[in-house]
């Protein structure tokens, strides 16, 4: 899944939610549970978290279901396709907990509220998180959801350049790039082009000189050789691209904060799973947990071929999170 269509794709993916849903034929969401976490040992009842199909996605349900567990809840983990599906399940309570992020599902709410083109007009989610996470709360409260707080941890869209092109013009911002009025090819997805996030909103807000798209993809590994060999000289990526330095590539700071605030918090169904010691248990994590650490679990699942599970125990071990 591509992280920087998620805002977009919020807005865009909630006009199929209808026939998304219809599709299922009225059935309710199917479970692929696996071995409940927390065993027969577990006395404070079952819990079901939600994933959406990617790697960064399923370790954050590995997470939030591991340490749940510890803290005395049978835990289960289904993934989902996407947004469009598990979000009905959530205030359903088919599913009790998912990772979200503050920005997207804010997004996803808004449009689902106020509909799709009052949310285009009227977005509710900025570069700030705790006005974000406001946001979000007043959306996901009356359907019966409740917002935990929002952590370091964030996954937004990214830009980086080689580190010698970075120290030959001195810039660590993309304030700096904008400054140095230099002529910048984009290695992205197509739509780059319109989308404000990147070339237009490089261009409005930091002034950079953008000369045009090459349309390599999303952070895929072909962008990032392009800017490598110097064909092109801006990456669009992510923030928890951990795989970044073995291209010699680093991260332009977002000074001016162009993205949206998609920091990683947990959304759960109230009534299910509004109880203060599962806000605490996921909180631990929360208040552990940066950006680097997620971009390294990420790089041990799909340049290591570590099952989520694994890195996500190993992970908590080593932060005192869970019991060894």
């Amino acid at each position: 899944m591509s992280k920087t269509s998620r805002i977009a794709g919020a807005v865009i993916g909630i006009v199929a939610l209808a026939g998304s849903l219809a599709a299922c034929g009225g059935d309710s969401l199917e479970k692929d549970k696996g071995t409940p976490a927390g065993g027969d040992s577990a006395k404070k009842g079952s819990l079901v978290i939600g994933a959406a199909a990617f790697t960064e996605s399923k370790v954050l349900a590995e997470l939030y279901s591991q340490i749940l567990a510890d803290a005395g809840y049978s835990t289960s983990i289904t993934t989902v396709k996407n947004r469009e599906l598990y979000e009905p399940s959530l205030e359903k309570g088919e599913i009790d907990v998912v990772p979200e992020y503050a920005a997207t599902i804010a997004e996803f709410l808004n449009a689902k509220v106020n509909g799709a083109k009052a949310a285009e007009e009227k977005p509710v989610a900025s570069g700030d998180t705790a006005a974000t996470v406001a946001a979000l709360e007043k959306l996901a409260t009356p359907i019966g959801l409740k917002v935990l707080p929002a952590g370091k941890a964030i996954d937004q869209n990214a830009f980086a350049v080689t580190k010698e092109f970075a120290a030959k013009n001195k810039l660590e911002t993309l304030s700096d790039l904008g400054a140095s009025k230099i002529k910048v090819k984009i290695a992205a997805g197509d739509e780059c082009e319109v989308r404000a996030f990147c070339a237009p909103g490089l261009k409005k807000t930091y002034g950079i000189d953008v000369t045009g798209i090459d349309p390599k993809g999303v952070g895929t590994p072909q962008s990032k050789q392009a800017v490598k060999d110097g064909k092109d000289q801006l990456v669009l990526t992510t923030t928890t691209d951990a795989v970044l330095d073995t291209y010699g590539l680093v991260f332009l700071d977002d000074d001016k904060k162009l993205q949206n605030a998609d920091n990683v918090l947990p959304v759960v169904n109230a009534k299910d799973a509004g109880a203060q010691d599962i806000a605490d248990a996921l909180g631990r994590l929360t208040g552990a947990l940066t950006t680097q650490d997620l971009a390294e679990l990420n790089r041990k699942v799909d340049a290591e071929r570590a099952k989520p599970e694994d890195a996500a125990k190993e992970y908590l071990q080593s932060k005192g999170l869970i019991k060894k």
